[in-house]
């Protein structure tokens, strides 16, 4: 198909917090919490139709009472993909990638666990807990734009797994956008998630390196144009470590040389409109989160 149009797409980022049955000081449990993502879900991508939602830490639970909030509010449906994490089917957390298949046709998706053994559900080197990242292929019914879209929450404890697990996310991309799994071209690559890494931190470094695709969209949009917070993990009030930065849409692919990405990132098809972490806490004095969502508009160049 003919890519004929430049592409508006948003892409909304948020580690929900799973529906732990022994919520920290300050935290209140899922029942409390569920409206209120609802809300940010529904009101973030409403007039939207090419959106997609990356979401962290989701149990089965929790993705059913998603889909049916977004599906009850919204006469374009959502469908999602990914899969528990400890199985493979329905037992763990989640990193879903929620669409909308009126919008996006859904042409392949997998879940790589990010291990040695990246085929079934296991865990290496350093990590405490098992870790995925969930990767759809999607193509834009209306232009015919190819997007490769990543979700991953990577190791809160293991500074080898981060790394080991980022050089896993970057080999998928490279097999994706050389053709290996189909003639198919790649126009665009999202990946959001929850890294659990600062900027000079481990996954981060390996993820905007000079010889990776991929750039980080905050530093695509200029200072003044970014709205919002610069922290997006908060805790619920009572964090004993600091707050930090640890939630990314990185976008690619994007020929780095001879600049910089905070130069322009020359090759990368993608520019950034706009770009914001949102509160995730209003006047009730309830989190929504111990993470805050982040929103980015980005635009698709014509290719």
């Amino acid at each position: 198909m003919k890519v004929d149009a430049s592409l508006p797409v948003r892409i909304l980022t948020h580690n929900i917090r799973y529906a732990t049955s022994q919520p920290f000081k300050g935290e209140k449990p899922w029942a409390d919490r569920r409206q209120l993502l609802l809300n940010e879900l529904v009101y973030n991508t409403r007039h939207v139709g090419e959106s997609f939602i990356g979401l962290q830490e989701v149990l089965h639970v929790q993705l059913v009472d998603i889909l049916a909030g977004l599906n009850n509010e919204d006469d374009a449906p959502w469908a999602y993909i990914g899969v528990g994490r400890d199985d493979g089917e329905k037992k763990g957390e989640y990193s879903p990638i929620i669409y909308r298949p009126q919008v996006w046709h859904l042409r392949r998706w997998e879940t790589v666990w990010l291990s040695e053994t990246p085929e079934k559900p296991s865990k290496s080197w350093d990590a405490a807990s098992i870790r995925i990242v969930t990767i759809g292929v999607f193509r834009h019914r209306a232009t015919g734009h190819t997007v490769l879209v990543l979700n991953t929450h990577l190791d809160d404890q293991g500074a080898r797994s981060r790394s080991e697990a980022a050089r896993i996310i970057l080999r998928k991309i490279a097999e994706h956008c050389d053709g290996s799994y189909s003639n198919e071209s790649i126009s665009g690559v999202i990946l959001t998630g929850d890294f659990n890494s600062q900027e000079t931190q481990e996954a981060y470094q390996v993820l905007t390196a000079a010889d990776s695709p991929l750039v980080d969209s905050q530093m695509l949009t200029k200072p003044a144009e970014r709205y919002g917070n610069e922290i997006t993990w908060t805790g619920f009030g009572y964090a004993e470590e600091p707050l930090k930065r640890i939630d990314y849409v990185l976008l690619g692919p994007a020929d780095k040389k001879p600049s910089t990405p905070q130069q322009g990132a020359p090759g990368l098809p993608w520019a950034s409109v706009g770009y914001a972490v949102l509160p995730n806490r209003f006047d009730d004095g309830v989190w929504n989160s111990d993470h805050r969502a982040v929103v980015v508009d980005a635009v698709l160049s014509r290719d």
